[in-house]
């Protein structure tokens, strides 16, 4: 990772001060950094020992960071791992042309593989990822979607970047389709997991803890998992409650609305489904060579139901 952050360093070069800046602010935030370690871990796992997993680890995490960007403006949202976002530090415009400069210098990167394949999964990511957004911004407010439709969403969203991640070191590896694959859905599997758990922090979470404002979903009119299972799980007025403030987006109910999240059960069936997603990745890395590497992403998934943050 100290590696990542040299190439990190290097790339956000610029002679324009303001794209540098934001882009170092948002960057230097810190975060898990999951998505360049599981493309680093995968690549050990595999017995890759070359260099440019660095500068993909690089790229994954460019692309991140610009749908942070763009995220945040969409969102209205004003923190971030425990500080001001950057669209309220900088402004909207600053971050949303600063996230089109870390797309773009991430497709420079990636012709650094000199790989068609490599290319086409980011590619292809990319713009899953942005279907995904739109999508989330088709569903807001909209509090008749279900399980389906939200696990759609969140493995466009999230998991697409994590399992381009994995999928990515099978490829520098040369491990064959089948591996790959295997690869590719421990990837889809750990990321699914991980914003599952994530929205289950958003009503359980503690802001000092979790960096984000607790209720940010319900503000935004998200019908993340958590709301969905306790409109189905509790009571006419119960889900009538829920329902009402999901569609207005009135935060001054969300004393109530995380009550009845907790009272119908609803944490802990998002965090058994965060659990099964868990296992599934889990199972997935049954096809990789035992070493310390997938052993070290095998702890990963296993943690990932313990996180706080």
């Amino acid at each position: 990772m100290t590696e990542v952050d040299r190439v990190i360093d290097a790339r956000l070069s610029t002679g324009v001060p303001l794209v540098s800046q934001v882009s170092r602010y948002i960057i230097a935030a810190g975060g898990k950094r999951l998505r360049p370690v599981l493309l680093l871990l995968m690549s050990r796992a595999l017995g890759y020992e070359g260099t440019q997993h660095f500068n993909l680890a690089a790229v994954v995490e460019f692309i991140h960071t610009a749908t942070l960007l763009h995220d945040d403006v969409v969102d209205e949202s004003t923190l971030r791992r425990g500080r001001p976002t950057a669209n309220e530090s900088f402004g909207n415009a600053a971050s949303v042309l600063v996230g089109d400069f870390l797309y773009s210098r991430a497709f420079q990167m990636m012709l650094d593989a000199q790989d068609m394949r490599v290319m086409d999964v980011l590619a292809e990511a990319t713009n899953v990822i942005a279907e995904g957004e739109v999508l989330q911004l088709m569903n807001m407010g909209d509090a008749s979607l279900d399980e389906q439709a939200y696990l759609q969403v969140i493995r466009s969203k999230t998991a697409k970047l994590f399992e381009a991640s994995t999928r990515l070191a099978a490829i520098l590896s040369g491990a064959p389709r089948d591996l790959e694959e295997a690869c590719a859905t421990y990837g889809q599997a750990l990321g699914t997991a991980f914003q599952v758990v994530d929205d289950v922090l958003d009503y359980a979470g503690d802001a000092a803890e979790t960096g984000k404002n607790v209720g940010d979903d319900l503000r935004e009119g998200k019908a993340t998992l958590p709301l969905i299972l306790a409109m189905k799980h509790g009571n006419a007025a119960q889900a009538a409650v829920v329902r009402t403030a999901l569609e207005t987006g009135d935060v001054s109910q969300l004393p109530q609305v995380v009550q009845i999240v907790r009272e119908t059960g609803a944490l802990e069936a998002t965090r058994a489904a965060a659990a099964r997603e868990a296992e599934r990745a889990i199972s997935a890395l049954d096809a990789l060579p035992a070493n310390t590497y997938s052993k070290g992403m095998l702890q990963l998934a296993a943690q990932l139901l313990e996180r706080r943050t």
